[in-house]
């Protein structure tokens, strides 16, 4: 991308990984001229069209499960997440909810009562939804519970049968868990082998519907079309949005058929699943099948490597995590203490603007590294010897 003064920008941002097949993708463009001289708007909770219809049968074939799928179309990831919540409160009859620590579900005051990654964000929004009830995610790198990752056993999990369940809510009264498989916002968070597994079996022995948030990690982010399919898990719904119609907006809650069988005029809106956004997400989907996935797998593993080379080479990097173009570092003082470097992560994001590099913080002290799916080897090379020059400034001159 080019600013109004007409300096280079390499974009590892992908305008907060929206952007999944690169800015103005030519046949994204297309199919959006194509659109906009047919229909530009249809109100589509009153009214069907042809757009709106394939996209709806192609996420039900392309979300994880083979059961009888129907789909809600929003206008983002917030509003998805909304529609989960009154999904689930419809047709469980129970008020509460699990979410967790570090997680990003959304600004609006359902997705926000969700949300737990950084105060300002709930700041003076008070009273949100009382019923949702917070627990610690499966945080290895800091482990909320002081314990070993090859010994813990998943207490993470155990703490929600064994003091949630038996001190502030009994199971018959939750009414979903929501999870993002990898948090967002919270840091670029992957949880252990088995959490997702156990936290979805807790769901199914208790009658709880199983909420994945893959806003930010679905459509091809992580080099899979969703991040559901790295663990084995098939939720009960998923919301999605980011990326699914490269840089338009669009939100979708893909659930089991029954479970969107409200009456009519339950819950609806006036843009979800305009007919441009929805030509856009055919064809971005399009895009991501005929090559872009894969491509998002390959090079995830090539970032992966960059970024722990340079791992080696700087103690401030405490952790890097992620799976295929979801990736971040963690910024640390030291790797003794891992307390948290904000200011140089800050100083670090500046200086890579400067050198001409795009990037974003994630969690306390971390920057995350979601390019385009169809970005290159070389393209990351070039992104990381940017990153190194920023280094040069904002590190080495501070010592």
């Amino acid at each position: 991308v080019w600013d109004v003064d007409g300096r280079k920008y390499l974009d590892f941002t992908s305008g907060i990984a929206v952007t999944s097949t690169g800015h103005c993708h030519p046949d994204v463009v297309r199919a959006i001229k194509r659109q906009a001289e047919k229909l530009i708007h249809m109100s589509g909770t009153d009214f069907h069209y042809e757009v709106q219809v394939e996209l709806a049968e192609l996420l039900c074939e392309i979300a994880p499960g083979r059961f009888a799928k129907r789909v809600f179309f929003a206008n983002s990831g917030a509003e998805s997440v909304e529609a989960a919540l009154k999904m689930a409160r419809y047709n469980t009859r129970r008020d509460k909810f699990i979410a967790f620590f570090g997680a990003f579900h959304g600004r609006t005051f359902g997705a926000l009562s969700l949300t737990a990654s950084k105060a300002v964000q709930r700041e003076r929004f008070s009273p949100l939804v009382p019923t949702v009830i917070h627990v610690p995610y499966a945080y290895c790198y800091r482990c909320p519970f002081g314990l070993e990752r090859s010994s813990c056993e998943l207490h993470c999990l155990r703490f929600i049968e064994e003091q949630v369940f038996e001190t502030i809510a009994p199971p018959d009264e939750i009414a979903a868990i929501v999870v993002e498989p990898i948090q967002g916002e919270g840091g670029y968070i992957v949880p252990p082998k088995g959490f997702l597994k156990g936290l979805q079996a807790l769901c199914r022995r208790h009658g709880i519907l199983f909420i994945a948030d893959e806003v930010q990690t679905g459509m091809g982010r992580t080099g899979r079309m969703f991040a559901c399919e790295h663990f084995g898990i098939v939720p009960d719904a998923i919301t999605v949005a980011k990326g699914i119609a490269s840089g338009l907006p669009l939100g979708a809650l893909v659930a089991r058929s029954k479970l969107l069988e409200w009456r009519s005029g339950a819950h609806a809106n006036t843009f979800g699943g305009n007919p441009i956004s929805c030509a856009a997400a055919l064809e971005t989907i399009r895009l991501l099948r005929e090559g872009l996935i894969e491509n998002a797998a390959r090079m995830g593993t090539v970032l992966r490597a960059r970024l722990e080379e340079l791992m080696e080479k700087y103690d401030f990097i405490g952790d890097v995590r992620g799976i295929g173009l979801m990736q971040a570092i963690e910024i640390v003082k030291d790797r003794v203490s891992k307390a948290r470097d904000e200011k140089l992560r800050d100083g670090l994001i500046y200086r890579s603007f400067v050198e001409g590099l795009l990037l974003l913080p994630c969690g306390p002290s971390s920057i995350r590294f979601v390019p385009q799916l169809g970005v290159s080897e070389g393209e990351i090379d070039r992104a990381m010897r940017l990153f190194e020059r920023a280094i040069d400034k904002a590190w080495r001159g501070r010592r």
